[in-house]
């Protein structure tokens, strides 16, 4: 199959944005959160161009120590965003959420670079930070998820261990339905880039099958460590 990846111009890139401007429009005759939506666009326009350059300075250096650096700061990120859901333990909890993420997500993101895609060298950037970013992020999801089940079970009077195993249900939903549905409903953004880049569905197919199992496991790995290390730490943190 041969590569039909199409570079997109800016004067045609502009065009969604008459469909995002319409959209808006109807958000503002109907009163319901056009500011915030406008800004949320916008914002994520800023964000995806600062992120465009600096992975291309990070892709050009080739630094281990970047890498890492780049790593810790998303890892950094990850943990005080997945605590969002409990703002009143998120300083006690921010530690082990970090952790968590970084054992949880890291050890997927390792296992799927340097054993299926072999990556030369470990610290290869254009490999290790997309799929750091994807880890990271399912840990922290799952990590959240799993945050907000737990403490609200305690409050409702269950014991430790039952509260614990139903946060680690809530917090395995989205990868759980993201298992069940892919393929049948949603095409996996990393197997469309592919398939619309010129890659044979079959070889996307295998790349989104490491991916998914990543996913997968970088998201329960990281509730599991959560759920453990704040049971353990349960006096400690006083609740």
């Amino acid at each position: 199959m041969k590569n039909t990846a199409v570079l997109i111009p800016l004067t045609r890139l502009a065009f969604i944005f008459f469909l995002v401007g319409l959209l808006i429009f109807l958000f503002w005759r109907w009163r319901s959160g056009s500011k915030r939506s406008t800004y949320a666009f916008f914002r994520m326009i800023i964000q995806l161009l600062l992120v465009g350059y600096v992975l291309a300075l990070i892709f050009h250096t080739e630094s281990a120590g970047i890498v890492l650096l780049t790593l810790s700061f998303m890892l950094s990120a990850a943990a005080w965003i997945a605590l969002s859901s409990v703002p009143q333990q998120r300083k006690q909890l921010y530690f082990i959420a970090f952790l968590s993420v970084m054992l949880g997500g890291g050890f997927s993101l390792f296992y799927s670079a340097l054993l299926v895609l072999q990556a030369t060298p470990w610290y290869k950037p254009n490999i290790v930070i997309p799929l750091a970013g994807m880890s990271f992020a399912n840990g922290m999801n799952a990590v959240s998820l799993a945050a907000e089940r737990f403490f609200a079970e305690l409050n409702s009077g269950k014991a430790q261990t039952e509260a614990r195993n139903i946060a680690l249900k809530a917090g395995l939903i989205p990868i759980t339905n993201a298992l069940f549905s892919v393929g049948l409903v949603a095409l996996p953004g990393m197997m469309t880039g592919q398939i619309l880049a010129g890659v044979d569905p079959l070889i996307a197919v295998r790349y989104q099958i490491m991916i998914m199992s990543m996913t997968f496991t970088s998201a329960g790995f990281s509730a599991v460590l959560f759920l453990t290390f704040v049971q353990k730490s349960g006096k400690k943190l006083s609740f």
